[in-house]
């Protein structure tokens, strides 16, 4: 069974398992500091949390930088829940979230390596290669109209 399902976030409990997720992710596997990933934006920002049968995988974070934008960032899966298209799945409701919004443009800061991943959603890449906590990055951004 492999019963995936990406909700948006509305208690504690799953804040502390967005917490686990997004250290496990980004402090253990890629060594950033947690100043930089715990950067105090959090809460005032909208989350989705994936699960994996029951059990919190993934997530992403939406942050809203102007009247019509959305930034999703913070998008993270666990290792062993990988390749089973779950990062696909939180940005497709964290996209779906923002049009709620009337958001009517995404951005992203993706990880250079998961470039194609977000092009299948429709994003474009809008920037050169740039580093953020010494990984390296690509400005995408997708409209939300239509």
């Amino acid at each position: 069974m492999n019963e995936i399902v990406v909700t948006r976030v509305t208690t504690p409990e799953e804040r502390r398992a967005i917490e686990l997720i997004r250290r496990a992710v980004f402090q253990v596997e890629q060594g950033i500091d947690p100043k930089i990933e715990f950067d105090g934006l959090d809460e005032s920002a909208d989350h989705v949390l994936a699960y994996l049968n029951q059990t919190p995988v993934g997530t992403a974070r939406i942050r809203y930088l102007e009247d019509t934008v959305a930034k999703i960032e913070r998008l993270a899966v666990l290792l062993e829940a990988r390749h089973r298209g779950i990062g696909k799945k939180l940005m497709e409701k964290a996209l779906e979230v923002a049009a709620k919004k009337g958001k009517t443009e995404a951005v992203i800061h993706a990880q250079e390596y998961v470039k194609r991943l977000h092009e299948q959603l429709g994003f474009e890449v809008v920037s050169d290669r740039f580093y953020e906590a010494g990984i390296a990055h690509i400005k995408m951004k997708k409209s939300l109209l239509g």
